[in-house]
C-alpha cells in the first residue's frame, strides 16, 4: 500500500475531518442566508491541503467514502445554525458524479436529514461547473429528482470553466456562484465589470439568484453591491471559522451606507428601521435670536420646514414655517414681532422621541397630535441631544415600505413574521443588552394528524395555535412563525411570561375537539411511521421551552439557538419516555 492510500485510509476510519463554515450575505439586507461548509483536515500529514485529499480519494477510489463523511460531519456542526429559531441554509459542494450514486440518492433522504433537525428546504447542493458531466440528459433526471425533494441546487464557480452556460440552461438552478477570479480586482478592470453586469441582467431576466465568491476589498464589494449581485461571500465578510460568529459591524454598516446611496428609501434590516436613520438637518438658531433672524434664514432657505432652538445642544423649542408666518402676518404683525427672543414664540409643546424609536411608533405618536400640530416635524435626540428632524412624508413612506416589507416576510398561512423578522427582532433584543426570554414552541405529533386527518386539518390546527398566541399575549411581545408548527416568541416583559402556560392549556384543551370521538377516548391514533410500520400516535400537545438571557451574560443569537434545540430535544424525548411507560402499564 503506497503512502497516499495508507494517509486516505486513516482519516477517512479515523475521521480525522472537521467542518468549517463560511457565511454568505445579503447585499441589500446584511442578513446572512447560510453558510458553504468546507472540509479541513484535523492532522498534519501526506495531504497539504483539502483539495489534494479530495483529488487522493476520487484517483485511488474512495471517493464517496471521503464525501459521505465529509458530508455528515458537516451536517452534525451545522446543527446549531440550521435549527430553529436561526435556520439557515447550508450549501454543500457535491461532486456531480456522486450527485448520481445510488449510495447517495438512497442515502441523502429527508429521513437522513430529520436525524440532524434538517429540512431538505434548507440545503443547497452546489455543482462544480469544472467538474466534467458526461451523461447531461441523466444527470437532468437527477437533478430532478432532488428539486422534487425540495433540495436547491446552485451552480459553483460559474466563469471559471468553458461550459458554464450550458450547465446552466440544462440544471435551471436557484443560484449562481461567480467564480472568484472574475470579482478579484472588478473594481479596476472593465471587462470583468462588464461580464457581471451581464450576468446580473440574466438574473432578473431568469429568476436566478447571484452569489459573489472570494470579495476580498470594501472596493470590490463595493462593485458588486452597485451591479445589482444580490450575495457575496469571501474573506472580507468572515473567513471560514469552525465557530459561527457575527459579521463585523464594519461590514455591516458599508452595505447599509452604500443600499442608502443606492437607494435612500431602500428597507433595510432592524436597526435601520429606526428613526435615526430617516433624521435629517434643519436650521438652528438658539432662544435669545430674534424672530427677524427667523424670518430672514427662513427666507434664504426655502425648502426649509422651519427651525428647531437649542441651548447647549438640547431642542427648547421649535418654530415652524407656518407658525411663523402667522406671526408675521397682518397688518401690524412683522412690526410688533420682529424683535421678540425666540424664546417668547417657539413652541415648547412639541413631539420628541429618542433616536432608537421604531418608525411604526414614532408614526403613531405622531398621529395621536392635536389637529393644529399634526403635521409639525419631529425632532430626533440621542441622549436628550439634539440629532436631527423627521417629516410626516418621510415617516409614512418609511412606514409603508415597512409594513409591504413585513407583508413579503410573513408566514403566508399564520400572517406572522418569518424566519428573517424573527431573526431582526433576536438581534435588536440581543443589541440592546436587557433581559429578555426567547420561548421555542411545536407541535407534539403533529405530522402523523396531518397523515391521517389531512393537510387541510393539518392547517387549521397551526392557524389555532397562531390565534391563541396572539389572544393571550400583548401586542407588544413578538411572535413569529418559523414554518410548519414551529413558532418563536420573544419577550422582553417578564410579567407576561405565565401567560405561556395558559396559551399550552388552551391549546391542548381545544385541539381535542379536531379528533373523532373514538381517537379522543383511546387517547392516541393509528398510522404508518417513516419505516412504514403502523405505530400509535399520541394526541396532539404542546413542547414549549424557553431561554433567558441578561446581563452580564447577555447570549448571542448562536448561543439562544443551541440552547433551544437542546431543551426542545430534552422535552421531547421525555414525553415519548412517558408515553411508551403508560403505554406499557395500559
Amino acid at each position: 500500500m503506497t503512502n497516499t492510500m495508507e494517509s486516505l485510509t486513516r482519516i477517512i476510519a479515523e475521521k480525522k475531518l472537521y467542518a468549517v463554515f463560511q457565511p454568505i450575505l445579503s447585499l441589500s439586507t446584511g442578513v446572512v442566508i447560510g453558510y458553504e461548509a468546507l472540509s479541513r483536515i484535523s492532522e498534519d500529514g501526506l495531504f497539504s491541503s483539502p483539495e489534494e485529499l479530495f483529488i487522493a480519494a476520487k484517483e485511488n477510489h474512495r471517493l464517496w467514502e471521503l464525501e459521505q463523511l465529509a458530508r455528515s460531519i458537516s451536517l452534525k456542526s451545522a446543527q446549531r445554525f440550521m435549527t430553529p429559531p436561526i435556520s439557515k441554509k447550508l450549501f454543500l459542494n457535491v461532486n456531480p458524479h456522486i450527485l448520481q450514486d445510488d449510495s447517495f440518492i438512497r442515502g441523502f433522504t429527508k429521513e437522513f436529514l430529520t436525524e440532524y433537525g434538517i429540512s431538505p428546504k434548507q440545503v443547497i447542493f452546489e455543482i462544480t461547473e469544472r467538474n466534467v458531466i458526461s451523461d447531461m440528459k441523466s444527470f437532468k433526471t437527477i437533478i430532478c429528482h432532488y428539486k422534487s425533494q425540495d433540495y436547491t441546487i446552485a451552480i459553483d464557480d460559474v466563469g471559471a470553466g468553458y461550459s458554464g452556460l450550458n450547465l446552466i440552461s440544462d440544471v435551471d438552478p436557484t443560484y449562481i456562484k461567480i467564480d472568484m477570479k472574475l470579482i478579484r480586482d472588478i473594481h479596476v478592470s472593465p471587462i470583468k465589470s462588464a461580464i457581471v453586469k451581464g450576468l446580473v441582467e440574466f438574473s432578473k431576466a431568469s429568476g436566478i439568484l447571484l452569489i459573489a465568491e472570494g470579495v476580498e476589498t470594501f472596493e470590490e464589494l463595493d462593485c458588486v453591491l452597485h451591479l445589482g449581485v444580490q450575495y457575496a461571500q469571501g474573506y472580507l465578510i468572515q473567513r471560514p471559522e469552525r465557530e459561527i460568529t457575527p459579521i463585523s459591524s464594519e461590514v455591516l454598516d458599508f452595505i447599509h451606507n452604500q443600499n442608502l446611496k443606492k437607494n435612500p428609501q431602500s428597507v433595510l434590516p432592524y436597526s435601520y428601521q429606526e428613526v435615526r436613520h430617516l433624521a435629517g438637518p434643519i436650521e438652528i438658531l438658539s432662544p435669545k435670536s430674534t424672530v427677524f433672524e427667523a424670518y430672514h434664514l427662513l427666507k434664504l432657505q426655502k425648502d426649509s420646514l422651519g427651525i428647531c432652538i437649542l441651548q447647549d445642544s438640547k431642542v427648547e423649542g421649535i418654530l415652524t414655517r407656518e407658525k411663523l408666518s402667522l406671526l408675521l402676518s397682518g397688518q401690524y404683525g412683522f412690526t410688533l414681532n420682529q424683535n421678540k427672543p425666540l424664546s417668547q414664540v417657539m413652541d415648547k409643546d412639541f413631539l420628541s422621541v429618542e433616536g432608537s424609536t421604531p418608525v411604526n411608533l414614532v408614526s403613531s405618536l405622531a398621529m395621536e397630535r392635536s389637529q393644529d400640530k399634526l403635521y409639525d416635524f419631529i425632532v430626533v435626540e440621542e441622549k436628550d441631544h439634539y440629532f436631527g428632524v423627521v417629516t410626516i412624508k418621510d415617516l409614512l413612506e418609511k412606514s409603508y415600505e415597512i409594513e409591504l416589507f413585513k407583508a413579503k416576510h410573513q408566514n403566508p398561512l399564520t400572517g406572522l413574521p418569518g424566519n428573517l423578522l424573527i431573526e431582526q427582532r433576536l438581534h435588536e433584543l440581543v443589541k440592546k443588552e436587557k433581559e429578555f426570554f426567547a420561548y421555542y414552541l411545536d407541535i407534539d405529533h403533529f405530522k402523523p394528524f396531518n397523515d391521517v386527518y389531512g393537510f387541510e386539518k393539518g392547517d387549521l390546527a397551526i392557524r389555532l395555535l397562531a390565534e391563541l398566541l396572539s389572544k393571550e399575549l400583548p401586542s407588544h411581545q413578538f411572535i413569529g412563525h418559523i414554518g410548519g408548527d414551529d413558532f418563536v416568541i420573544l419577550m422582553d416583559d417578564p410579567s407576561c411570561i405565565h401567560k405561556m402556560d395558559q396559551v399550552v392549556e388552551r391549546f391542548e384543551h381545544e385541539i381535542l375537539s379536531f379528533y373523532t370521538k373514538e381517537d379522543r377516548l383511546r387517547g392516541y391514533i393509528h398510522t404508518e411511521n417513516r419505516n412504514g410500520f403502523l405505530e400509535m400516535f399520541p394526541l396532539m400537545t404542546l413542547t414549549s421551552v424557553f431561554v433567558r438571557s441578561a446581563p452580564p451574560k447577555q447570549l448571542s443569537l448562536m448561543e439562544i439557538s443551541e440552547l433551544l434545540a437542546q431543551k426542545k430535544a430534552q422535552e421531547k424525548k421525555l414525553k415519548y419516555k412517558m408515553f411508551n411507560a403508560e403505554e406499557s402499564l395500559a
